[in-house]
This record gives structure tokens, sequence and C-alpha cells, in this order.
């Protein structure tokens, strides 16, 4: 068989593989046409070029990684624990909720907190009388209990929280919190606290001072002032690992996210974010060595809560996903994250509380902590915009956001107009 002869074969069999492989029904025709013509009629109303809404969109690249056919989850419960980054989490689940149609059981009235640092209540949910068991999201700020959420949320609700190192989680206690507490009222370092906490921590004003030990066993539901016998440490983490289907790490914050997306069935854009209720790098303090060990002393049920829930992480993604597979999608997430800056926050960077002028935008100011947040880039189409804006709004105005969607006739968390 001569070359050329040769050659003709395999560009024969490589056309007839292209026919075979493009091939479509004229059904399937007609569809694409549809669908093509009906996105080009979305983009024009919404004031986008063609360029920017696959961009924006993102539909030609980053597939998702989890091939696996499933159902995403629509019931979520989040206890969202205190200075643990639960606000981006909250923003995420908002965002999802808005995005899919879903209905989120929000605060009551003017407040924000589900009854917190009291107990949860039922009642304490907007529209619980007629709407119990109709919910899908739950994730303001509230002190667990079990009983009371399971009259909310539907039989089927994924219930998950997330944990931080106690040792940070305290220092943000301290700048956060420390013109409220009592135990920390009278200093100016959280090391003066350390080196004598019983001097200042009064107990017989134990609701007043809990965000100065323990805090997130309290937030689950516990006594944070609690005797740490090992039978009740046993019986507190066994009591949440079967409340709770998943517990999530602050410090591996990227990889949490997509460990839930792919135990949810979520895509990557739902679980993209930006960091939330941050601080400057100027007012974080430094802890000493000695006093991180401290910390682990003075709120041991806390650490112990965390090293336990540290390690089923982990052994959760090599069950789930793999670490191979875990980076993969940890890189994409961040790619992701870094062209939605580009394209949604002026400057591309975050701002301080000073330079951002519109009100709606500002994040609320807490203690002696110096909050950052983020400007709305100028020019974006409509529909860009309206996705920007979620993924910067801070927590206060998100919740009035969807509070004034689901309950338009009831009277305004806050005023959003211009």
């Amino acid at each position: 068989m001569s070359l050329c002869h040769f050659k003709a074969i395999r560009d024969r069999m490589k056309f007839l593989q292209w026919k075979h492989r493009f091939s479509l029904t004229s059904t399937t025709h007609v569809a694409l046409f549809l669908g093509f013509t009906l996105l080009l009629i979305f983009i024009r109303e919404n004031n986008m070029h063609l360029a920017d809404y696959i961009r924006m969109y993102n539909i030609f690249s980053y597939p998702d990684a989890t091939m696996t056919p499933c159902r995403p989850v629509s019931n979520v419960m989040f206890l969202k624990t205190h200075k643990t980054g639960s606000s981006v989490i909250l923003n995420i689940l908002f965002r999802f909720a808005e995005n899919n149609n879903l209905t989120v059981a929000l605060p009551a009235g003017k407040t924000f907190h589900l009854g917190h640092p009291g107990p949860f209540k039922a009642q304490q949910v907007e529209g619980f009388s007629t709407m119990a068991h109709k919910y899908n999201i739950m994730c303001n700020h509230l002190r667990f209990n079990f009983s009371e959420v399971a009259k909310v949320m539907p039989n089927n609700t994924f219930y998950f929280s997330v944990l931080r190192n106690p040792t940070t989680l305290l220092e943000s206690s301290f700048a956060y919190h420390k013109g409220s507490i009592p135990a920390f009222q009278k200093l100016t370092d959280l090391n003066e606290f350390l080196a004598s906490p019983w001097t200042y921590y009064n107990l017989s004003v134990p609701i007043k001072n809990i965000h100065a030990r323990n805090t997130m066993w309290y937030d689950f539901g516990y006594d944070n002032n609690a005797e740490e016998g090992e039978n009740y440490v046993h019986s507190v983490l066994m009591d949440i690992e079967e409340k709770f289907q998943l517990v999530l790490i602050t410090e591996y914050f990227d990889e949490s996210m997509v460990l839930l997306k792919n135990i949810l069935c979520w895509n990557l854009e739902d679980v993209v974010y930006f960091k939330l209720n941050f601080r400057t790098q100027e007012s974080i303090q430094n802890l000493t060595h000695e006093n991180k060990e401290r910390v682990k002393e003075w709120c041991s049920l806390d650490w112990k809560l965390y090293k336990h829930f540290n390690r089923t992480f982990w052994k959760r993604i090599q069950e789930t996903i793999g670490m191979e597979k875990m980076q993969k999608e940890v890189e994409l997430l961040r790619s992701r994250q870094k062209e939605l800056t580009e394209i949604c926050v002026q400057n591309g960077k975050p701002m301080h509380k000073s330079q951002i002028k519109d009100k709606h935008l500002k994040p609320y100011q807490s203690g002696t902590a110096d909050i950052m947040g983020y400007g709305l880039k100028s020019g974006l189409a409509n529909e860009t915009m309206r996705i920007c804006h979620r993924l910067i709004v801070p927590e206060t105005q998100h919740t009035a956001l969807l509070y004034a969607k689901q309950f338009p006739e009831k009277p305004r968390k806050l005023d959003l107009t211009m």
C-alpha cells in the first residue's frame, strides 16, 4: 500500500469519526437553535455583550470535576458558629437560596439573630406558624437546639457547621467583643487576660461572657463552663456526630468549600466566595507560643471539639474525594475567585471602611476590630451587577434584602433605598 493511499484511508476514517461524533438529530438542532436564541435575548435584555456573559457565567470553562450523577441537596441547616468565617458560608447559602428560589428561615421582625445567645426557639423564625417544615435554608446565628430546629426544617435536612482553632478564635473574639464582654472590658491586650483568666472572668454572668471561653461549645448548645470529664466530652462529640452530617474547618476553608460542594452535589459556582467580615492585618494581635498553649487550656472544651473534627474532616475527604481530586478542585475554585474579583471588585481588592461610599456595602463595625469590605465596580451590566453585589454584600444587609423579598408585606429590617 502506497503512502498516499494510506493517508487517504486515514483521512477518510478521521472524517467518518468526526461525522459520527457530531451528527445530531433534527430535534437536537432545533433545541440548540432555540436555546441559543433565548440566550441572546437574555443577554440583550440585560445589556450584556456575549463575551461578558461567557466570562461572567463561566459557561465554557471549569467543568465540574464531579462527574457522578447526583441530586443537589436543597434542604440545609448551617450552625453559624462565631468568629469562624461563618459569614462567608451564610453568604454562599443566601446566594444559593436566591438563585434556586428557595425559602430561608430568617429571624423574625427587626432582629438579625435567631435568639442567640439564648437557646433557639422555633417561634423566632419569621412565618413559622404557617411555614413549618417548608423552609429550605437555615443559617443565621443561633444557639443550637435540635428539637426546636427540627420543628422548622424538613426531616431530610442536611446539618453542617464549621470550627476554628480556639487560639485564633479567642483573639478574634477579643477584638470584636471587647466593648461588650465584661471579661475583656478593662483590658487592652489579650495576653494580659491569658496571664490570669479567672481574675477577669466572672461565672456569675455566664451569658455576658460567652465569647470569652469555649464559644463554639456554647454555640452547639452545651455548657461552655462544664467540667471536662472524659465521658462527658465523649458523649458530646458523639451527639454532635449524630446530629451533624459534616463539620468543616476554617483553617482549610477552600478545601471545606470543595468538600461541601461535592457532598451537596452543588456546582463550583455555588461555593465561590469573597472573604467577608475580616479585619485589617494591623488589628490582629499576635500571641506568644506560651499564650497559645494557655488558650488551649482555658478553652479546653473547644480545643477537644476542634481536634476531633479536624481528624474527621480529613477522613471525610479521603472517603469522598481523595487528595488529588481535592487539590485540582481547590485550584479551580481559587482561579474562579480571582476571575470574579477582576470582574466585580472596585480596584480589584478589599477596601477600608472609610473608602466605601455605598452605605449598603459598608460592613458592620464591632469592638476594636477594623473590618474591611468591598466596593462594586462601576459600569457593570444589570445581571452581572446583581451577581457581583451578592458576592460582596455584608451579612446584615444581605439578611435584610432576603427578608424584604420573602416578606414584602412586613416592615423592613433596614432602609434599603439608595
